[in-house]
């Protein structure tokens, strides 16, 4: 898990990105389909700022304590009231609050033990999520409204390291990889990194691989939406940004079968 001090600027990087963003947005572009189904990209800034706002003055008293969640139906009924310029200064001000709040606390907070969407977990470790769910939805406007996004950046780090914690249920579960088997995965582009995966009794992460069964070469910001459901794999392996060596077979299967979550 990242320190304090990379989750604070990644926190900011997500904020100013998505700031930026919506900020720019025309009457339209609220409008578009993202690449959630069920959500245009009003939906998502509503989701995003929800959440935000729900966050905001929430200290956990206990392990079991979840976020007050029942707080996102509240927001989502005033938001569809909303015009998008409302939506916009309304969530413009909640990031605002959002920012100077994380500003103040202290480590004690941070590690305070409460549930987190992935489970049992701390403050700090919820805030990871968060990060992981501002990069991957600020893609899942910015990509149909064709925006290009930067995609480095110690918050893109961080999205990377929730889709690396889950590869090997990813290679067992998703890609199915028989015991004996392995994977390397080889990212480039924004992120350039190395990631193995190798199934032995079960499928696990592994720091490196030798010869591994299959090989998949793929562009990093691809890989992350793969995992998450987002783009279609067809459209990637077409495109170039995801191929394979190795075991051809297997190779296709796992560039086809990386999502673990949506």
């Amino acid at each position: 898990m990242s320190n304090r001090k990379n989750m604070m600027q990644a926190l900011e990087n997500c904020f100013t990105e998505f700031e930026f963003l919506i900020s720019n947005l025309t009457n339209n572009d609220w409008q578009t389909q993202s690449l959630c189904p069920n959500w245009n990209v009003k939906g998502v800034v509503t989701h995003l700022a929800g959440i935000e706002n729900l966050l905001l003055g929430w200290i956990p008293k206990n392990a079991d304590e979840w976020p007050p969640f029942p707080k996102m139906a509240e927001f989502e009924k005033v938001a569809d009231g909303l015009s998008s310029a409302e939506l916009l200064d309304r969530s413009l001000s909640i990031v605002n609050e959002r920012r100077q709040e994380l500003n103040e606390i202290g480590d004690e907070k941070w590690g305070l033990e409460c549930m987190t969407p992935v489970g049992p977990g701390t403050y700090g470790r919820f805030m990871n999520i968060r990060i992981f769910d501002f990069w991957v939805h600020q893609r899942d406007m910015a990509i149909p409204l064709n925006i290009e996004t930067i995609d480095s950046g110690v918050h893109a780090e961080i999205a990377l390291d929730e889709v690396h914690g889950s590869l090997g249920y990813i290679a067992g579960k998703k890609i199915g990889l028989e015991d004996g088997m392995s994977i390397a995965f080889h990212l480039s582009g924004s992120l350039e990194k190395d990631l193995f995966a190798v199934v032995d009794g079960r499928a696990s992460v592994a720091d490196h691989v030798d010869n591994p069964t299959i090989e998949i070469n793929v562009d990093s910001k691809s890989f992350v939406m793969l995992a998450c459901g987002r783009v279609d794999p067809q459209v990637e392996i077409d495109a170039g940004r995801i191929s394979w060596s190795g075991n051809d077979e297997w190779g296709e299967r796992a560039a086809r079968n990386l999502r673990f979550t949506m």
